[in-house]
């Protein structure tokens, strides 16, 4: 038997107190007022999202060095430089992670912190696995009581190649920044450039400066929550995609997110079909008959049709309180993940406008990249009109989701439930646009505008000077309806089928099965020309 190595062994012990030390993070105070706020600690965020036992370290030992010199712990201890990153899976898929740790100088970015971030972009990146920012962040870091120095000037330089970075990255892999905390200055950008970015309520905020640089700055006084917070940026700003409650419903919501992005296809042999346990006795099917109001002027919940649709009803909805007029979701149908699109008339009657273009352009284009099927389903009367949208760009905006649809190369179906007016009809995957599959429901009408807004134009000036203009402008809207119901268009062979409702479910599981070896051929070309 060999002799024993004490050295070694005297080694490893120390080796395994400095892991210790490491794992406390910001120490025991600090830790325990991260959770006084509401918050888990970064590794807490980190054992709940990675299945238990998979999670790699690296960077552990790494600490804060100013001018190029270690600032000596007995100073100032800066655990893994305030920033834990690694990798592991997730509900068994490898993914990579960067958790900015509060605890140590408010998680700000360092120099050696950014080197461990750039290693696991590096890692995302040449490994084709997904890369998941968890923010709590005070942004880049200015060690107190030493002003500006070389490393902070470096630091500044050099991150530029974070955001380049993220670009490269964009649509090769999946991008997750879930703001855990706060997300000021560069960590605010990060967020901006990911394909998810989940918020929690009350405790996460993203700005560009934060209260004390803004009232420095322009001499506004206002809180971080009003400033940047969940709500700010779910309903106002658009910039978020979801917000929850706590640390857990987050991360719970980035692993229910990866899922979908993790969907084999189905084998050609699988028998894609209606499952009868999901819809025992056919009601699900049969309430799609009662879910459209008689009245064609009044709206509906477009939520209670398209839970009748996918698998268990469920959808994950991207951005689900900013611009409301337009539902953005993924859900699974038949068990095959695909990316949902389709207007909501109990909002604005489902008329187009500026945010609800952006939100479903960026949704398009975010499926179209990671080859996720999209389902659209119509009931749109068009964009809205006026001086308004047009001063704010209404066209410029329009046009975004114009251009992604028509460069989207994924499989597409189309339902038209109702209206299909004008350009609303183009940018929801009309028939030009190259829908594998386009079908329709009896109650659709394909027009350039409603019969309302016809008669409205040619008989203006006779309905101007009528004392029966009321009466007289019914009778002309009843009379134009039956030139532009469905079957006018089908009668045309403008659209594949006019469906049963239904039979909703079986065409669109039909039309993915035609489409799942679609191949499109473009121009070549450098890049495209997007609107923005």
């Amino acid at each position: 038997m060999a002799k024993q190595n004490e050295k070694m062994r005297e080694l490893v012990k120390q080796l395994e107190a400095r892991r210790t030390e490491a794992r406390q993070m910001g120490g025991p105070e600090r830790v325990a007022r991260q959770h006084e706020r509401g918050k888990w600690d970064a590794r807490q965020r980190i054992a709940y999202l990675f299945d238990e036992g998979s999670f790699v370290e690296f960077g552990m030992h790494a600490f804060f060095h100013s001018n190029g010199k270690p600032i000596p712990q007995e100073e100032i201890k800066t655990p893994a430089d305030g920033v834990v990153t690694g990798f592991g899976k997730i509900n068994g898929r490898v993914a990579v992670c960067a958790a900015y740790d509060f605890t140590v100088l408010g998680g700000s970015i360092g120099d050696v912190s950014e080197a461990k971030v750039t290693r696991c972009r590096q890692y995302a990146l040449q490994n084709g696995v997904p890369m998941i920012w968890l923010i709590d962040s005070a942004g880049a870091r200015v060690h107190g009581g030493s002003g500006i120095d070389a490393d902070q000037i470096s630091l500044f330089a050099n991150s530029g190649y974070l955001f380049r970075e993220q670009v490269i990255m964009s649509g090769v892999v999946p991008q997750i920044a879930a703001m855990v905390g706060p997300g000021a200055a560069g960590t605010a950008y990060i967020p901006g450039l990911a394909d998810f970015v989940p918020m929690v309520e009350g405790t996460s905020s993203m700005a560009l400066g934060g209260p004390a640089l803004v009232k420095a700055a322009v001499g506004e006084e206002i809180g971080e929550q009003e400033l940047g917070g969940a709500k700010v940026h779910n309903v106002e700003s658009g910039v978020a995609d979801q917000m929850y409650a706590s640390d857990e419903a987050c991360l719970d919501a980035i692993k229910d997110y990866l899922s979908y992005f993790t969907v084999p296809d189905l084998s050609p042999d699988t028998e894609i079909a209606d499952d009868p346990e999901r819809d025992e006795g056919g009601a699900l099917r049969e309430h799609l008959l009662d879910v459209l109001p008689e009245s064609a002027r009044r709206g509906y919940d477009m939520h209670k049709l398209l839970e009748c649709v996918f698998d268990g009803g469920k959808l994950f909805e991207m951005k689900p309180h900013f611009a409301k007029n337009i539902i953005t979701a993924f859900a699974r149908i038949g068990g095959r993940a695909v990316g949902v699109v389709a207007n909501n008339p109990k909002y604005f009657g489902g008329t187009l406008d500026n945010d609800s273009a952006d939100k479903a352009a960026r949704f398009v284009n975010l499926c179209d990249a990671f080859d996720i099927p999209l389902v659209f389903f119509q009931d749109v009367p068009g964009f809205i009109i006026g001086s308004r949208v047009e001063k704010a760009g209404i066209i410029r905006h329009g046009a975004k989701m114009l251009y992604e649809v028509a460069n989207a190369t994924v499989p597409k179906i189309t339902v038209i439930v109702r209206k299909a007016y004008g350009a609303g009809y183009y940018v929801m995957c009309g028939r030009a646009f190259e829908p594998d599959l386009i079908v329709a429901w009896p109650t659709a009408e394909i027009s350039v505008m409603g019969p309302e807004g016809m008669v409205s134009i040619f008989a203006r000036k006779m309905l101007d000077s009528n004392p029966d203009a009321a009466e007289i402008k019914q009778q002309l809207v009843d009379s134009i309806r039956p030139y532009i119901d469905i079957y006018k268009p089908a009668g045309r062979a403008l659209i594949d089928e006019v469906i049963d409702p239904r039979e909703t479910r079986d065409y669109i599981l039909a039309g993915l099965e035609l489409a799942k070896n679609k191949q499109v051929q473009r121009p070549p070309r450098k890049c495209g020309v997007r609107p923005v």
